[in-house]
């Protein structure tokens, strides 16, 4: 009786005149109505881009704000400028794509998105977490090693090594790429003209093909061509790409499970053996025996 009585006043007091809509968010009888303009900022959408954050000169790339809160507006920020010349080319009640084309040095930087609640009173998000867009091509390639071999088991480390031309921009930072992932998978400071990276741990889903760049950490973002691709294999152990079993734990099961089916194939030999030797003492009475007996009609 309370919860119908409770959701009732709620259905009156949202058809009353628009001066009661303070008093019902104040309330919060109508939680529908605070998820879209609650007390306090609302939770910081999410940002993305595709293809990749790390894409190269006159190509085009999406970068999609996505809202926890339905029926909002966007707004996509570049450093603290909004931009509001870029109208999202797809827009949904949780997401907005906004498309950048024929990139060049000028496009790459931080961006951020907030959304904004449409009814009154008028809530702006929290931002979302920054996004480095960086648009490759403004300086030399580096080059990208792995050692000691790009060819591992699973269980391994691979430690690779991205290294940039010498004299070439100081004050840098280099980030590892995969192929098919839409933003860098590590991220590190220099040491000097190069920069160590290492894969931990490494399944068969590590297999594919690695680069890496060099870019400047402060505005312009001005950023590296991508270091020649490098293919990592992994391959499965034989236990099916499990590391947590040693070789050494394998090879002591497989030598004691060798010594069990030898005593086995043993004890049946043995076995076997008793039974021959049954049957030939067997074989060697029955003759004797039918010697003492004497047959009709011979004296």
């Amino acid at each position: 009786m309370i919860s119908q009585f409770l959701f009732l006043l709620c259905f009156d007091i949202f058809r009353c005149h628009n001066w009661l809509e303070g008093l019902l968010l104040a309330s919060g009888l109508c939680l529908s109505q605070r998820d879209m303009t609650g007390d306090g900022p609302l939770p910081k959408p999410s940002l993305s881009a595709w293809p990749s954050s790390v894409v190269p000169l006159k190509s085009n790339v999406i970068l999609r704000c996505w809202s926890p809160t339905r029926n909002v507006n966007f707004a996509l920020k570049k450093g603290r400028i909004t931009m509001w010349s870029l109208e999202p080319c797809n827009l949904t009640e949780n997401l907005a794509e906004f498309l950048l084309t024929d990139l060049h040095q000028g496009n790459a930087g931080e961006y951020t998105c907030e959304y904004y609640t449409i009814l009154s009173p008028y809530t702006t998000s929290q931002p979302s977490d920054v996004l480095l867009l960086l648009v490759t091509g403004g300086f030399p390639k580096p080059s990208l090693q792995a050692y000691p071999s790009r060819n591992v088991t699973a269980g391994k480390k691979v430690p690779l090594r991205c290294q940039k031309p010498y004299n070439v921009v100081d004050y840098v930072r280099f980030s590892l790429l995969k192929e098919g992932m839409s933003e860098p998978i590590r991220d590190w400071r220099p040491l000097g003209n190069m920069a160590g990276f290492s894969l931990q741990n490494v399944t068969v889903k590590d297999t594919g093909n690695y680069s890496c760049v060099y870019y400047q950490k402060s505005s312009p973002f001005w950023a590296s061509h991508p270091s020649d691709s490098l293919e990592i294999w992994v391959t499965a152990t034989t236990l099916g790409d499990n590391p947590s079993v040693s070789p050494s734990t394998t090879s002591g099961d497989y030598t004691k499970g060798n010594v069990i089916r030898l005593g086995l194939a043993a004890l049946v030999l043995i076995i076997i053996g008793a039974f021959l030797i049954e049957a030939w003492y067997s074989q060697k009475e029955s003759p004797r025996g039918s010697r003492s007996h004497s047959f009709p009609g011979k004296q």
